[in-house]
């Protein structure tokens, strides 16, 4: 990924509480301690300051990482997919109908003028219904050279964009256009993973259903849902949803570098 950015001509950094130090640049021996993941915690919007305090090593969500994000003024951020709201096992919808999981990358969302470039919301997800929340946010949707919203090991999700982009240049003009009206929404620019290695709708809709069905039988629930959910994804597509994470990374670092390059230009044509 952080090849793929400065081949685009931006400068990548990567996101991370270290030692308790919140960061945008981690790198060296930290970056190699943090790849082996041992001793490294999942950090989301909420946990920072208790990182922080704790003086831990914490790897960052999309929502902890836009905090850090506005914070040092970055306007583009490139992840794989974006959370969500949760699909419900039955015993979930059983317990309280009302109750949605919702992700906490989505009200970081509303605050972060930042244009996040992701494949879509994890396929684990209830797909329409996180549609329909962005939708509800205010938060912009585009879809970039696709009509259609992706879903993360998928392009195909039935579900139809209403703007589309073909350039780095559109992207980032619809930006500060967004931006210029005081709105403080994330911009959200989704992009199909490489048709090279994805999967199709069906495929991943049925090794989904099997993965949630298996996390009921075993009791799995909160925090422990999404990344049990992601193994038994991996497990079940003989690790081929392995490849397609890896080539959606570096696919979409990619298009942030040009989207990071395309904003610094229509900048500078402002003044």
């Amino acid at each position: 990924m952080a090849r793929a950015v400065r081949t685009h001509g931006a400068t990548a950094a990567i996101s991370a509480v270290v030692r308790g130090r919140a960061m945008l640049g981690l790198g060296g021996a930290d970056l190699d301690r943090f790849l082996c993941r041992e001793g490294v915690g999942k950090v989301s919007s909420r946990d920072l300051g208790v990182a922080m305090a704790r003086g831990v090593d914490g790897a960052t969500t999309v929502a902890a990482t836009l905090v850090l994000a506005r914070t040092a003024g970055i306007e583009v951020f490139a992840t794989g997919g974006v959370g969500g709201i949760h699909r419900r096992s039955g015993r979930e919808f059983a317990r309280n109908p009302q109750l949605r999981d919702e992700s906490a990358d989505l009200p970081e969302l509303t605050r972060s003028r930042v244009v996040v470039v992701c494949a879509g919301a994890k396929s684990i997800l209830d797909l329409g219904a996180t549609w329909e929340r962005l939708e509800t946010l205010g938060i912009p949707v585009i879809g970039y050279q696709t009509n259609e919203m992706p879903g993360f090991f998928t392009a195909e999700t039935g579900i139809r964009l209403s703007v589309r982009c073909d350039t780095a240049e559109e992207v980032a003009r619809i930006a500060r256009a967004h931006w210029s009206l005081g709105n403080g929404q994330a911009v959200l620019v989704v992009q199909p993973p490489p048709p090279t290695h994805a999967l199709s709708g069906a495929e991943m809709n049925s090794v989904v259903q099997s993965a949630l069905s298996d996390a009921e039988h075993k009791g799995i629930e909160g925090p422990a849902t999404t990344p049990f959910l992601l193994d038994a994804v991996s497990r079940l597509t003989n690790r081929r949803s392995l490849s397609v994470n890896l080539d959606l990374l570096e696919n979409n670092a990619a298009l942030a570098g040009d989207i990071a390059c395309a904003l610094t230009r229509e900048t500078s044509d402002s003044r």
